[in-house]
């Protein structure tokens, strides 16, 4: 018995000591609960880290009385770098609050995610979302868990599911309490999704036309037209023009799905634009010879780089260029500039001596499908996914797409990086 009182003080004088540590353990174990990880694996994590900070040193178990050591009452300020060390390491956003939803701390993920915060300050000073503050609030007053859907639409669509959770600590019948928030990223979930959808409704809506098409003209050629040979090769060329055209705007929604997928990952190569408008220039000759459109480039000397994906911006520059070539042939020329003036940013602009586009249609030009005429599109063979393409691009690219066209007077698209 004597034995157990001094082993007992020595326990209780190494849990004062270890306090900070174990504190880190628990807002740990809880943070990868609210990122969704089996419980019982944060269990014996959680076990085995305050197994490790008790008994690292092995307790000395003798017959003279020991001293405990009393430790200090810390402010939570205090506790932080030890609870920081330990969720600095985890891949998802996380953000430890106070009572008064000031940001005692964030990790790294968090940093990259919304932009480094002051500490001590608010969070509505980073977080603008009008859903995440009143959450934060409810839970702050409640201290119960909530948990809400938010999106953020800069640089690009992301959307997290959100959680805050409180977090008590008792020392000495002082409690302290602490708020957790943390950032779980279902953005391609949601754009899986929605790209699914998107392409049932569009390529249903795009694919019966052509189909119908085949329909009849398969009908036609078992029936009436079975014993006449011309008729049947007229119609079978129809037939293959509207084979190619699902063809085209199969390989079109493809392209683009591919490019939703990856749009929140900028590029990081250097591509030097100026040969790259010259390869593309060169690839539409024969185009433009058969219109009746001369192609002139307009370019600086030396290099002009950006950040790109080379065959990202060939595709970018082949479509704006065979549109002012097809809808601009009026015009006869097509003008390429390339401008990279001092302190200014990079810009290409495409500019046509076409009939123009009317003010009402330039807001949706880049739409999925949409057409300023729907016959002038058919005619020239487009699917109607250029631009939404190209759209998709430029954003990944961080770039824009500006648009300027007056009525008879011509079309300019200029890409600013």
């Amino acid at each position: 018995m004597q034995d157990e009182i001094p082993w007992r003080k020595s326990l209780l004088a190494r849990i004062r000591r270890e306090r900070p540590v174990l504190l880190a353990a628990i807002l740990s174990a809880l943070a990868a609960l609210a990122a969704g990880m089996n419980k019982w694996i944060v269990l014996v994590l959680l076990l085995v880290m305050i197994f490790t900070a008790l008994f690292n040193e092995a307790p000395v178990l003798t017959a003279e009385p020991l001293e405990p050591v009393e430790a200090e009452p810390e402010a939570p300020a205090s506790r932080l770098p030890d609870v920081s060390a330990t969720l600095a390491g985890l891949d998802i956003p996380v953000m430890v609050l106070s009572d008064d939803a000031s940001v005692l701390f964030q990790n790294r993920a968090a940093e990259k995610a919304f932009g480094e915060v002051a500490l001590g300050a608010h969070i509505s000073a980073r977080l603008r979302s009008p859903g995440v503050l009143d959450m934060v609030r409810e839970t702050i007053a409640t201290n119960a868990p909530n948990q809400i859907e938010h999106a953020e639409r800069l640089p690009s669509e992301r959307v997290y599911i959100v959680r805050s959770a409180p977090v008590e600590f008792r020392d000495d019948g002082q409690r302290e309490r602490f708020f957790i928030l943390s950032f779980r990223d279902i953005s391609e979930v949601r754009r899986i999704d929605r790209m699914r959808s998107d392409f049932v409704a569009n390529a249903s809506h795009e694919l019966r036309t052509p189909l119908a098409s085949l329909r009849g003209f398969i009908e036609t050629i078992q029936g009436p037209a079975k014993n006449d040979q011309k008729a049947q090769a007229q119609f079978l060329n129809i037939m293959l023009d509207q084979t190619t055209r699902m063809s085209r705007l199969v390989d079109d929604l493809l392209s683009l799905s591919r490019l939703e997928l990856k749009s929140h990952l900028a590029p990081d190569e250097k591509v030097d634009l100026v040969p790259l408008l010259g390869h593309v220039r060169d690839s539409l000759v024969p185009l433009a010879r058969d219109v009746g459109v001369d192609i002139n480039l307009h370019l600086p000397d030396g290099k002009v780089e950006v950040l790109g994906d080379r065959d990202e911006l060939v595709q970018v520059f082949e479509n704006l260029m065979e549109n002012a070539c097809k809808y601009g042939q009026e015009g006869k020329v097509v003008d390429v500039r390339l401008k990279n003036g001092s302190g200014e940013p990079v810009e290409v602009s495409i500019i046509d001596k076409g009939p123009g586009i009317p003010a009402e249609h330039v807001p949706r030009l880049t739409e999925r499908f949409y057409r300023v005429s729907i016959e002038d599109s058919r005619s020239k063979k487009g699917t109607g996914l250029g631009l939404a393409i190209v759209k998709h691009i430029l954003t990944r690219h961080r770039a824009r797409l500006i648009v300027k066209s007056e009525v008879g007077k011509g079309t300019d698209f200029t890409v600013r990086f």
